[in-house]
């Protein structure tokens, strides 16, 4: 090898090591950014819409040009499961319950922005409502799926998403309406009885919607201390590792807080595992996988994250 290739070798390592840094926290700011612009039109939902489509394939482009591990570029035979699970399960328990009950009953009954009435900080800059807002909804969704690893009868229905044997942005939707709902109920109520108002809901919908996609894409990334703060890529693989000391950890839905303070944040200096999945079995086809958790075989006793 020519001293040329050498260096440019060393010139492509430098750029992939710089992108690998800020391609998670740019890629995370300029959703957000978009959704704000697209929460000032008339039609916020359709905007959020195209900002995250959008999205979705430009993180499906960058695991294509820069993936983390190259073995789990290779098709597993489960993308139309993954994409009729999002659709149809975590889809449409969103639509149901996030934006047709949580949001429409919030637009009714709670209080507006900036109202000082009730419990809620309504003259806090928005910023630091949506903060908090995040804090309490990530506590209900930490303890949701907490539970699903530990209660054998919830994890039946969890195990459907942890069946994957390669993470990728397709499989960020691959939840079973049961588990999806419990998820739901677990972490809206304690914003209702504070009276946070309905762009908390729709900014904590949207903050979750974001970094779903990012935990679970196949991009080569490095986050350093954001890994204190945010569920990012590299602790979710630990999550989704066979081994349980690895992956009954980092249950966090979009912050680390809850792990922190709970004992159950992990991070290892080394690489997480690319054999991923679950021990129990699970049907190939997405019909068998949403009767599966209501078999009455007796539940896998034995969790994996």
């Amino acid at each position: 090898m020519s001293s040329i290739d050498v260096n440019d070798k060393k010139f492509g390592d430098q750029v992939r090591l710089v992108v690998s840094m800020i391609v998670w926290p740019g890629l995370l700011a300029s959703a957000l950014f978009a959704t704000g612009l697209g929460m000032t039109t008339d039609s916020p939902v359709m905007m959020f819409n195209l900002v995250y489509i959008s999205f979705a394939l430009i993180v499906g482009l960058l695991e294509r040009l820069m993936p983390h591990e190259r073995a789990w570029l290779q098709d597993d035979k489960q993308t139309f499961a993954n994409l009729a699970h999002t659709l149809l399960n975590k889809g449409l328990v969103q639509i149901l319950v996030v934006v047709t009950a949580t949001v429409g009953i919030a637009g009714t009954v709670q209080p507006p922005a900036g109202s000082t009435d009730g419990l809620w900080p309504g003259n806090w800059p928005m910023f630091a409502q949506v903060v908090l807002g995040l804090v309490i909804a990530e506590f209900g969704l930490y303890w949701a799926h907490r539970l699903a690893h530990d209660i054998p009868l919830i994890w039946r229905f969890h195990a459907v998403h942890h069946s994957v044997t390669r993470l990728w942005f397709v499989n960020t939707g691959r939840f079973h309406f049961v588990d999806s709902f419990f998820s739901i109920i677990l972490s809206q109520p304690i914003l209702f009885l504070m009276g946070a108002p309905v762009e908390i809901f729709l900014w904590v919908s949207a903050f979750t919607a974001f970094v779903g996609i990012l935990t679970h894409c196949n991009i080569e990334t490095r986050t350093g201390l954001l890994n204190y703060v945010f569920n990012t890529p590299g602790l979710h693989r630990w999550h989704h590792s066979k081994d349980l000391r690895e992956g009954n950890k980092n249950y966090g839905e979009n912050l680390m807080l809850w792990d922190l303070l709970f004992g159950t944040y992990f991070d290892a200096d080394r690489r997480p595992p690319v054999d991923i999945g679950i021990h129990g079995p699970m049907p190939a086809g997405f019909v068998a996988q949403l009767a599966h958790p209501f078999r009455k075989e007796k539940a896998q006793a034995e969790t994996t994250s």
